[in-house]
C-alpha cells in the first residue's frame, strides 16, 4: 500500500503536493491521552516550507486541524483524523515539465507504475506528503514521553562535504539543535554548510547530507524477530522518507572495518540493570532493543528538481533541455530533522504496544 505504516499503532496518510489538503488517519492510539492541536503544531512548524532562507520559498502555515478521535481535548480510542490545508500551491509552475520526466525524480517511475502521474509537484512522492508522518509522529512521541520518558533528538550531521563534530549523545537536545536554521549543533560546520546551501540555491543547484538521530530511555525488549527486527523497521521507515538513500545503525559501515574484539559491547551493571560499556550496536542486538541509546544516521540525496539546464528526453524519447521551474529546497536535511524524529516515534510506539500486548498475555 502507498499510505499505511504500523501494526497496532497504524497510520494512513493522504494527499498530494498540490491538492486541496494533506493529512493522516491514526488507528490504535490509546484512549485517555490529553491531545490538542498545539501538541502537534510545534513539530509541523519545524517541518514547514519557507521557514528560513535555506528552504524552498513556498510559504505554508501548515496549520493542523483535529477532525475526529478526541472529545474535550482527550483521545477516545477511535481513529484520529488530522488535516492540513495546502494554501500556496502553484501548479502553473509545472506546465512545461508535464511532458518531461525530471532526472532522478519520481515522475517516470510513477508513470510507469500507474500510467498517470500528478501533473504538478511530486504528487505522493513530494515531501509535502510527510506532513501526515510528522503530525502522527508528534502524537506517538507524546505517548512515548508520558509512558516511558523516551526522548528522540535528531540533528544535521553533514551537508555536502562538511561534517559536524561528534556530539555528546547524553546532552544533545532539540533546543541545542534549533539554535541555527540548519539544525546543526556544530557552529563552525553549520556556517560552512549554510554558505554552501545559499550558494547552490543562488546557482539553481542542490546538495545532500545526513541526519543523525538518538533515542533515549527505550526499554530493553522492543522488536519482533526475525522479520520485524527493530533496526529493520527503523530502516524501512527512514528509507520511506523522500530523498533518502542510506541508513546506518550504531557503528554502521565503519564497524565493518573493526575486529570483533574492538566492536563488541561488553556487559556491565548500571543502576542494578544490565547495560553495555560501549554502544557500537546502536542500542539494538538481535533485532531487539537492549536498553542503551538507539543511534542511527540517515543519508539524503541532493533534491532532484534543480533549475540548471539538463540534457534529457521527454516521454516520447525526444531530446530536450530541461530547466525546472518551481520552488524547491536546495538541501532537504534541515527540514528532514523533525521527519526523522517522527518516523522514529512511529516505529517505537508500534513496537512498544506490541511488547505490551505480549507482556499482558504472558503465561508466566
Amino acid at each position: 500500500m502507498s499510505s499505511n505504516l504500523g501494526t497496532l499503532f497504524r497510520i494512513s496518510t493522504f494527499g498530494e503536493s498540490h491538492c486541496k489538503a494533506v493529512g493522516v488517519v491514526i488507528d490504535g492510539s490509546p484512549p485517555g491521552l490529553h491531545l490538542k492541536e498545539q501538541d502537534i503544531q510545534k513539530q509541523l512548524a519545524r517541518r514547514r516550507p519557507g521557514q528560513s532562507q535555506l528552504t524552498t520559498d513556498r510559504k505554508e502555515k501548515d496549520q493542523v486541524s483535529i477532525l475526529s478521535g478526541t472529545e474535550n481535548g482527550v483521545t477516545l480510542g477511535s481513529p484520529i483524523a488530522l488535516k492540513v490545508n495546502n494554501q500556496d500551491q502553484r501548479p502553473s509552475d509545472y506546465g512545461d515539465m508535464n511532458s518531461i520526466p525530471r532526472p532522478s525524480h519520481a515522475d517516470y517511475t510513477y508513470m510507469a507504475k500507474y500510467g498517470i502521474k500528478a501533473s504538478s509537484g511530486g504528487g505522493r512522492s513530494s515531501a509535502r506528503e510527510t506532513i501526515g508522518t510528522v503530525a502522527s509522529g508528534a502524537i506517538a512521541e507524546k505517548i512515548l514521553t508520558e509512558k516511558y520518558g523516551i526522548e528522540i533528538v535528531a540533528w544535521v550531521s553533514s551537508v555536502g562535504p562538511y561534517h559536524a563534530a561528534p556530539v555528546t549523545q547524553e546532552g544533545i537536545t532539540r533546543e541545542v539543535v534549533d539554535q541555527t536554521d540548519l539544525r546543526c549543533p556544530d557552529p563552525d560546520a553549520s556556517k560552512q554548510m549554510h554558505e554552501l546551501i545559499m550558494a547552490l540555491k543562488e546557482a539553481g543547484d542542490s546538495t545532500g547530507g545526513t541526519v543523525s538521530c538518538i533515542i533515549r530511555n527505550v526499554p530493553a525488549g522492543l522488536g519482533e524477530p526475525v522479520y520485524d527486527k527493530l533496526e529493520a523497521k527503523l530502516a524501512q521507515a527512514m528509507l520511506a522518507i523522500p530523498a533518502t538513500k542510506a541508513f546506518e545503525l550504531g557503528s554502521g559501515f565503519k564497524g565493518t572495518t573493526l575486529k570483533g574484539s574492538e566492536h563488541n559491547d561488553p556487559f556491565t551493571m548500571k543502576d542494578e540493570k544490565m547495560g553495555t560499556l560501549s554502544n557500537n550496536s546502536g542500542g539494538i542486538q538481535g533485532g531487539i532493543s537492549n536498553g542503551e541509546f538507539i543511534f542511527f544516521r540517515v543519508g539524503f540525496k541532493p533534491p532532484a528538481t534543480i533549475s540548471l539546464p539538463q540534457q534529457t528526453v521527454d516521454y516520447q524519447g525526444k531530446p530536450v533541455t530541461l530547466a525546472a521551474k518551481g520552488r524547491h529546497d536546495p538541501c532537504v536535511v534541515p527540514r528532514a530533522v523533525p521527519i526523522v524524529e517522527s518516523m522514529a516515534a512511529l516505529v517505537i510506539i508500534d513496537m512498544a504496544l506490541r511488547q505490551e500486548a505480549r507482556n499482558t498475555f504472558a503465561l508466566t
